[in-house]
């Protein structure tokens, strides 16, 4: 629970930091808190929506802090579609969640809600049209897709707490219970969740970026503008697969592709990135489906035709992808992968199978052995940067 809030989160400059920052030749230092727990909002502006002044665009952010920190850089935690900022507070059948397990290694850990979701406030009057996920959306992939078997990794399974994730286990429940609206456009959300994240980065300075799923578009945009404050990126089975979405159906042929419209124009992202040589719009991308899969139980990867232009920003931040053995994630995180190394980027991977940490869906935040995951990612920015 929050025990305290700052000034600053009653400040008007608080509301805009960013426009000050502009204003001001000399910004200030880095965030420093007054508390170990707290909270405030980034980002943000007035605008004027049908003879009412409102403010929109800014974002929530929770932080907490251990006694001493120890660590160098803060941790900014960052949840995926149709989630909240809760992901990391704890797990669905009351166990200490992610942000406890960094707090207890010396991490400064700020954890946000999305423009427009949660304790940012909903707005579709400036935001466009909302949507939900329904519970068979989150059984079928996310919690129980043991019981659907639509891809082919789903059968291993095994972490959800208390059982397989559906309907009628007190876990899922509750975590659907969490589940809130969202931006229906997933353009819009990333051009007003990747401002606001620049917005906290430059409040309380270089950071680590921990994106989960949706989160990930947010967290390559934000390195590619502002290499100088990411030190480091994990993503956590960030937004795939590249290019175009997919539907899982099971059976022999198990995927399919979804149209012929680019899900993700710039292969990663839906907001231009900084190539070289430079892009002026989608279409100067070339795609080219590879012939076979990286591995078995994977899908054909569509990449750049080569020569692949570089992304030279995103190859100056060092990137994880982090990827659970029984996620619809395990069919795709290594075609990020390619894409990414494709244009120089060369992200490491944390297959978690491959270090002995066995059976874990997506929501692996959540899962039973939620902090042996969490473990896992910190000894990997440890070795990043120490």
């Amino acid at each position: 629970m929050i025990r305290a809030v700052t000034a600053c989160a009653l400040a008007l400059a608080c509301l805009f930091p960013a426009e000050a920052a502009d204003r001001d030749s000399n910004p200030p230092a880095a965030f420093k808190p007054a508390q170990r727990e707290g909270y405030f909002f980034v980002g943000g502006h007035y605008e004027t929506i049908q003879g009412k002044e409102i403010a929109v665009g800014h974002m929530f952010v929770q932080y907490h802090a251990p006694s001493q920190v120890t660590q160098p850089y803060p941790v900014v935690m960052v949840h995926g579609t149709a989630q909240t900022g809760i992901n990391f507070l704890g797990t669905p059948d009351g166990r200490p969640g992610w942000v406890d397990r960094f707090v207890e290694r010396g991490f400064a850990v700020y954890v946000v809600d999305q423009v427009g979701r949660g304790r940012s406030g909903d707005n579709p009057e400036v935001y466009g049209p909302y949507a939900r996920l329904t519970t068979g959306d989150l059984e079928s992939i996310f919690t129980g897709q043991e019981n659907f078997n639509l891809f082919p990794q789903a059968k291993l399974h095994t972490q959800w707490p208390g059982g397989s994730g559906v309907k009628g286990n007190a876990a899922f429940d509750q975590f659907y219970l969490s589940q809130v609206p969202f931006i229906a456009s997933a353009l819009k959300s990333e051009e007003l969740v990747d401002p606001a994240l620049i917005a906290l980065l430059e409040k309380i300075g270089p950071s680590v970026l921990l994106t989960h799923s949706q989160a990930g578009v947010f967290g390559w945009a934000v390195s590619d503008q502002r290499p100088d404050l990411v030190k480091a990126h994990v993503a956590v089975e960030p937004n795939g697969p590249t290019f175009f979405d997919i539907r899982f159906k099971g059976g022999e042929d198990w995927y399919e592709k979804i149209g012929d419209a680019r899900a993700r124009p710039y292969g990663i992202t839906r907001v231009p990135l900084h190539f070289d040589p430079p892009v002026t719009s989608p279409s100067d991308l070339t795609i080219a489906q590879a012939e076979k899969p990286l591995r078995p139980g994977q899908i054909r990867c569509w990449l750049q035709a080569e020569p692949a232009r570089r992304l030279p920003n995103l190859a100056k931040v060092p990137a994880v992808i982090v990827t659970g053995e029984a996620s619809f994630r395990a069919t795709m995180d290594d075609c990020t992968g390619a894409f990414l190394e494709q244009a120089g980027a060369r992200p490491d991977r944390l297959a978690l199978a491959e270090h002995g940490i066995r059976g874990n869906g997506h929501m692996m935040m959540l899962e039973a052995n939620n902090g042996e995951v969490a473990d896992a990612i910190i000894n990997w920015v440890h070795t990043k940067l120490h």
